[in-house]
């Protein structure tokens, strides 16, 4: 039924922004989208929130004064933002992927310390993309035991979680 409401995909959309400053589970927006929406739309509406999500925070960030960054995270984060600077796209990506501040957090600072922000939601797009991918896959199982117990595909939900394993050990090596 809320899938039918015209005002769901913009509830969907709006509630990453919100989610993401209170330090709200993500995922548990992205799971509701896809059991909703079905698989593509959910993805769709999970990813435009996420994306909006970024561009807010990052928008935030424009406004923190860089010697306020500088400050705060003293030499290390000067060496950090250079490395994040050259590399902006491959860096946001793994920062994504394996996050090591809250969301809110790494837009902020990416602004504050200027990276730009084509890398920026480049980097968050597919960072955000496996975890999504991932969360549609459980919410597509969801989905099917909500119809039907007996459709869960076991095999897809132990290769997603295989799949985030490899990755995510890959990705914190690097």
């Amino acid at each position: 039924e809320f899938a039918d409401r015209s005002w769901a995909p913009l509830l969907i959309v709006a509630a990453y922004t919100p989610a993401c400053i209170l330090m709200f589970p993500r995922p548990l927006i992205t799971l509701a989208s896809v059991v909703a929406f079905g698989t593509a739309l959910g993805v769709t509406y999970a990813l435009s929130g996420i994306l909006l999500a970024a561009l807010a925070t990052y928008g935030a960030g424009l406004t923190v004064p860089r010697h306020s960054v500088r400050r705060l995270g003293g030499e290390r984060l000067l060496h950090m933002a250079d490395v994040l600077r050259r590399r902006s796209l491959l860096a946001i990506t793994a920062l994504r992927l394996v996050p090591l501040a809250p969301f809110a957090v790494e837009g902020l600072v990416a602004a504050a310390i200027g990276i730009r922000l084509a890398p920026f939601m480049l980097g968050t797009l597919f960072g955000m993309l496996p975890g999504t991918v991932a969360t549609t896959v459980f919410g597509e199982q969801i989905g099917a035991a909500l119809r039907d117990p007996s459709q869960i595909n076991y095999g897809a939900l132990a290769a997603t979680v295989a799949v985030i394993a490899v990755l995510s050990l890959l990705v914190r090596r690097w």
